[in-house]
């Protein structure tokens, strides 16, 4: 189960968290009316490549990446959304597409808009399209260590991702 790394992960670092398993979704906003969570508190995670590297986007379900903003705030020369089959054997535990926003499990950078940091807890999948975890977002902080920036925009940016 997809679930059990992100546990282990979690309990060794005695951070109280709630799963909460809802029927099969597929995408952020379906998975928010399923489990009666405010899309813009649910947080969604996106593989981008920063000048070739991966790293993970975390921001509200209902936004968008501005890949501008965040190749400035990467300091990058180039970035852009990567492809499900350049990221999908980094997260053989994972379900593509429900990977969990802990990059420092998977190896990678976290990028996190700074429109999260406005809720006390950060809702995330949880490596399946079955469950989602909840925790405060100061101990999402306190472990993931995120790149706090702003990144995030409405559906209606022209340099929406």
């Amino acid at each position: 189960m997809p679930i059990q790394k992100l546990q282990a992960f979690l309990d060794s670092h005695q951070t109280k968290y709630v799963v909460i398993s809802h029927s099969v979704a597929y995408t952020a906003q379906g998975v928010a009316a399923l489990t009666h969570i405010s899309g813009k508190e649910l947080a969604k995670t996106v593989i981008v490549k920063i000048d070739g590297v991966l790293a993970m986007a975390v921001l509200p379900a209902p936004l968008h990446i501005d890949l501008l903003q965040l190749r400035s705030a990467a300091g990058a020369n180039r970035l852009a959304l990567a492809s499900e089959q350049e990221f999908r054997e980094r997260f053989p535990d994972c379900e593509t597409g429900a990977m969990p926003p802990f990059g420092n499990l998977y190896d990678m950078p976290v990028f996190a808009d700074e429109s999260l940091a406005r809720d006390k807890e950060i809702a995330f999948n949880a490596g399946s399209h079955r469950e989602l975890m909840r925790l405060t977002w100061d101990d999402f902080v306190r472990l993931v260590e995120p790149k706090t920036v702003r990144f995030a925009v409405g559906s209606g940016h022209s340099n929406a991702a």
